[in-house]
């Protein structure tokens, strides 16, 4: 027996218990309340042919609409995850026309910091490696995945699932709620692993609050979100729900969050993350640090053991700072600064 004479000659109550899929499917057209007792073709006797119209039902075809929508969930939960066990730039060159002649080495787990001042170049970096640049760039960059060139035809298939990139601003435009937002990342990524969806939710969710320097609810709505909570969400949804191997961040140090906090949440998820920053606690927290001069890399530096020595110290002077800032928001005068 086809799937199409197996949906005309069963009830919906016995198709969907050999499909518990097609119960998602009936929940998001609006059909939820079919009798699980009747076959298709009877419910839709008492429903207005137009509304069957409207979710794309016409001539009796829900048959064709079932298979399409099993297939695509079925390709969704067959997708392989992409793993990135290395990403390679290998230099082009800086504003001057001046040849980088340098080659970075990035490994999962490794977070790296790009440093330099303003307008030296940090976002174009970003820029090249979320593309995955093959010398088509301004600055001829090419990047590498795991020692391999990528042609055009596996750029673009992997465009959009090896790299998650958080900017200075996030804006939300679609007005549902934070839970409901994770679900609905949670639902596309898991897949089949719907048992774990919400206990996946709730460790985003207390990632996220841990993160922000002003708690919020899984009722509060997305739109009404501050920068840095905002924030917060995202990157706490990139550890926990993303798959993407690779994280770009600019200049997390302007977003309000816990940003050590959020760096060591990233970093023990595997993959690889790429900062661009100007604080020095990030940069030398970091595996290594890329210099940009110019528009140019310069120089790469490895992290040494005396400034990981001196890291405690930059982190009191910076906790000395941000107990400033939070005491002149509140009206205080400023007389002493231990307090």
């Amino acid at each position: 027996m086809d799937f199409k004479e197996f949906v005309e000659t069963h009830t919906i109550g016995e198709i969907k218990k050999a499909y518990p899929q097609i119960k998602d499917y009936l929940d998001n057209t609006g059909l939820w309340n079919l009798p699980d007792n009747l076959t298709f073709t009877k419910a839709f006797e008492d429903i207005d042919e137009e509304d069957l119209w409207q979710v794309g039902i016409r001539d009796g075809n829900i048959a064709d609409e079932l298979k399409k929508y099993l297939s695509a969930m079925q390709n969704l939960e067959n997708k392989d995850e992409v793993k990135v066990h290395k990403l390679t730039i290998n230099g082009g060159k800086n504003k001057l026309g001046e040849a980088e002649n340098i080659q970075v080495e990035i490994f999962a787990g490794q977070v790296i910091s790009i440093v330099g001042p303003t307008g030296s170049g940090k976002s174009r970096l970003l820029a090249d490696i979320e593309c995955l640049a093959q010398q088509d760039t301004p600055t001829k960059r090419q990047i590498l995945i795991d020692d391999e060139i990528l042609d055009d035809e596996a750029r673009f298939n992997l465009e959009g699932k090896l790299v998650a990139q958080l900017s200075q601003n996030m804006n939300f435009i679609m007005d549902i709620t934070v839970e409901d937002f994770l679900t609905m990342h949670a639902k596309v990524r898991l897949g089949k692993e719907i048992e774990n969806e919400k206990v996946i939710i709730a460790k985003c969710f207390s990632m996220a609050n841990e993160l922000a320097g002003e708690k919020f609810t899984l009722d509060t709505k997305v739109t009404q979100l501050s920068g840095g909570q905002s924030r917060a969400l995202m990157i706490a949804d990139v550890a926990c729900i993303s798959s993407s191997p690779i994280v770009l961040i600019d200049e997390i140090e302007n977003a309000g969050i816990d940003r050590q906090k959020a760096i060591k949440c990233l970093a023990k998820s595997e993959k690889i993350v790429i900062m661009s920053t100007h604080d020095p606690l990030l940069a030398l927290n970091a595996d290594k640090r890329i210099v940009i001069k110019n528009g140019g890399i310069s120089k790469i530096i490895e992290t040494t053991a005396k400034e990981k020595a001196c890291i405690e110290k930059i982190r009191q002077l910076d906790e000395t700072l941000l107990n400033i800032r939070s005491r002149l928001r509140l009206g205080d005068l400023i007389e002493n600064i231990n307090g």
